[in-house]
């Protein structure tokens, strides 16, 4: 197309498209084009400015590998991972979340009742509750995949000193759809911020910092996984998190218990567990079929 100016090539993208294979890849790329075409009308974008873009984006290539992804990075903490999964959440049921990046596929099976802080660095978290269907009845056969950071504030993929699946696994729920498991109370951490990513927090004033949380993923038979996370109520961090993560409905109180014979009857460390220890109860919900 000649004769292009700043007003119509937007529209001469969307012609150029028009023989698309996929309508839907043609809506989202198309749309996606607009956004930025307007972005750089209404910001008169220099060649300087966008060209910096180009090279945030070309550096994120230099810190990505199969343990860190710096496009994941700028997604969360753009805002943009968050929104994805608030427009596509359920309208019921125990809310969602961001997945992260630290989620591990074929992570160890755990007991119901089991340990997984053995005597590690950090406070110890008893955690029990249970998981209804959308009737309110027990969620028989769930598996419930767990994966949080240790009491160093580290993920084991960003920690030599732990186990790849250190503080990862997967439980399934008794029939009565109740849990327990012992494990440590998660910290605040920050994210990676030595690449292009940190880079942008710098240059918005912002930090790097998410409250603590434990992470889970629901797996429910015949329903979608529920990917959520669950944040102490005494995290300072609660209303700045760097990757918007954090949902009203998501926000638990954590305990101290000083009696043993109040902690969960299945747990397996619950005799060598060093009172007091943190407690935190979940009852979850499934969203409607």
């Amino acid at each position: 197309m000649r004769n292009l100016t700043p007003t119509t090539i937007t529209d001469a993208f969307a012609e150029y498209a028009k023989n698309a294979p996929s309508a839907r890849t043609r809506e989202l790329l198309v749309s996606l084009a607009g956004h930025l075409h307007s972005f750089v009308r209404e910001n008169k974008l220099t060649q300087a400015e966008w060209g910096a873009a180009i090279d945030a984006l070309t550096r994120a290539m230099k810190f990505t590998d199969d343990k860190r992804n710096e496009y994941i990075l700028f997604s969360d903490l753009l805002g943009v991972s968050s929104l994805v999964d608030m427009v596509n959440a359920a309208k019921s049921g125990t809310p969602s979340s961001v997945l992260g990046p630290f989620h591990i596929e074929g992570a160890p099976e755990l007991p119901n009742g089991g340990d997984l802080w053995k005597n590690q660095v950090g406070e110890p978290l008893v955690v029990s509750g249970k998981i209804a269907d959308d009737r309110g009845a027990p969620a028989k056969g769930t598996v419930l995949a767990l994966w949080q950071n240790s009491g160093n504030g580290m993920y084991a993929q960003q920690d030599a000193s732990q186990s790849p699946t250190n503080y990862h696994a997967r439980l399934k729920v008794a029939d009565d759809g109740t849990f327990a498991f012992s494990t440590v109370r998660p910290v605040s951490y920050t994210v990676p911020d030595d690449g292009p990513a940190g880079d942008m927090l710098r240059a918005l004033g912002r930090h790097a910092w998410r409250p603590a949380h434990l992470h889970m993923i629901i797996h429910a038979p015949g329903r979608t996984p529920l990917i959520t996370e669950f944040f102490p109520d005494d995290d300072k961090y609660l209303d700045r998190d760097a990757v918007f993560g954090v949902r009203g409905g998501l926000v638990l109180p954590f305990k101290r218990e000083t009696d043993r014979a109040r902690l969960p009857a299945n747990l397996a460390a619950g005799n060598s567990l060093p009172m007091p220890v943190w407690t935190a109860t979940l009852d979850l919900k499934l969203p409607a079929a």
